[in-house]
């Protein structure tokens, strides 16, 4: 519903989300609080998780096939 509101696709927001994390580990000044809310939203939801890129794209795969 967010990404329809923003006029973006899930995957679109999920390439934001990730390379927000790595401007965010250039600027070490860069916190949690000065991102967008949805992005901030997900921050740390992988935590602890070993999610690889073959997981993503078979998880790809799966919803769009």
């Amino acid at each position: 519903a967010e990404a329809a509101r923003r006029g973006k696709s899930v995957s679109q927001m999920v390439g934001e989300f990730v390379d927000s994390l790595s401007a965010a580990r250039r600027d070490a000044t860069h916190r949690e609080e000065d991102l967008p809310p949805v992005t901030a939203s997900l921050v740390g939801v992988l935590k602890g998780h070993d999610v690889s890129q073959a997981d993503y794209k078979k998880h790809l795969l799966e919803k769009y096939l």
